[in-house]
């Protein structure tokens, strides 16, 4: 488990784009937190910062008790795992060798640039596929799977690197609303059982309703709410949405029930 703090990170792009304004927060370990809001508020960045594929323009990032630098970056990102919106996986490979990717932190030199991988490293690999249910999977090419399937051989490849922490960015906007909840539910289960820090970013209310145990919701680059799940309110849910706020509660509520 890992503790995560960020003090004053801000980011800020060429031509002076705020994405990110000066944040602080500090996430519990063993904590399901997700960042909520509408597109542009900030939550990917926010996320990406924590493991520097965003170089923070001000502050600091820690997990646990280390600054995050350029001088322990790899071994750092070695235990954080990352779940991408687009999958970002190598559809002309199959599902193994995509996996498998997610053990090149643990070598280095020759074993890891030809892709030498040891039993260990290939029954870890099929322990977390049967875990996310694609044990039958393991010998096709990824880009012949589902959307839904290409997401839990993400998240089995985030696990095969034995994280202690787990970002998630938007991981359900790729995917049809039962496959949403089927994802949710997996994620959430990932973080009780295993005791990973786990923070998600979403859009959808509903979904932060049912799995949040913390919600950090942005708007503007802007932190404007961080509570438990129960606060939610509709004033709350106008600051982070502003006008959108109804329409994005409503249009979201079978995610919830469904």
């Amino acid at each position: 488990m890992s503790r995560v703090e960020l003090i004053g990170v801000a980011k800020t792009y060429d031509g002076g784009v705020a994405a990110l304004h000066p944040t602080s927060l500090e996430i519990a370990p063993g904590s399901f937190v997700v960042l909520l809001g509408p597109s542009g508020a900030g939550k990917s960045t926010l996320l990406r910062t924590i493991n520097r594929l965003e170089t923070p323009s001000a502050g600091e990032v820690r997990i646990g008790a280390e600054a995050v630098g350029p001088a322990n970056l790899r071994q750092l990102r070695g235990r954080i795992g990352m779940v991408f919106q687009h999958f970002n996986l190598v559809g002309r490979l199959n599902v193994m060798t995509n996996v498998l990717c997610g053990r090149l932190g643990k070598h280095r030199g020759l074993a890891s640039l030809l892709f030498l991988m040891g039993r260990a490293d290939i029954d870890k690999a099929h322990a977390v596929l049967a875990r996310v249910g694609l044990t039958d999977k393991a010998w096709e090419r990824a880009d012949r799977l589902s959307g839904g399937q290409q997401q839990r051989v993400g998240i089995a490849r985030a696990l095969v690197q034995e994280p202690a922490l787990l970002l998630a960015d938007e991981p359900v906007s790729s995917v049809d609303r039962a496959t949403a909840r089927e994802i949710m539910d997996l994620l959430a289960d990932i973080c009780r059982s295993d005791g990973i820090t786990t923070i998600v970013s979403l859009h959808q209310v509903a979904l932060a309703r049912r799995y949040g145990e913390r919600v950090i919701g942005l708007n503007g680059g802007r932190v404007v709410f961080d509570g438990p799940v129960g606060g939610l309110t509709e004033p709350v849910l106008n600051r982070i949405y502003g006008e959108a706020a109804a329409a994005e509660d409503g249009d979201d509520t079978a995610l919830a029930n469904g």
